[in-house]
């Protein structure tokens, strides 16, 4: 399986949310998330892992808030409260969901 970047933000684009399901296999579950101006999310009920694609920002994680930049690596366990905050234009990223409800 292949999926570039490029047509992945074809797929978002042309999407009505800011996030697009790309590939699923198992409980492996791959997305693209571009959120507008500000992240609305709410906790997970499976762990997740975010690979920064462009941009950069702070990412707010149970209490802690770190900066990121592109290809940097974000882990959030299930049921954590998250979010990215103050962020570029240019800001997106993929998820990527694994493992059993409630986490591992």
């Amino acid at each position: 399986m292949h999926i570039s970047i490029s047509k992945a933000h074809q797929l978002l684009s042309d999407h009505d949310k800011p996030f697009k399901e790309l590939f699923t296999h198992a409980s492996l579950s791959i997305e693209l998330y571009k959120p507008d101006k500000i992240d609305h999310q709410l906790p997970h009920t499976r762990d997740e892992v975010y690979i920064i694609v462009s941009g950069s920002g702070k990412f707010y994680n149970n209490g802690t808030v770190v900066d990121f930049l592109a290809n940097d690596f974000l882990f959030v366990p299930a049921g954590v409260e998250h979010r990215f905050i103050d962020f570029t234009d240019d800001f997106y990223t993929w998820v990527i969901f694994y493992g059993a409800e409630g986490g591992e």
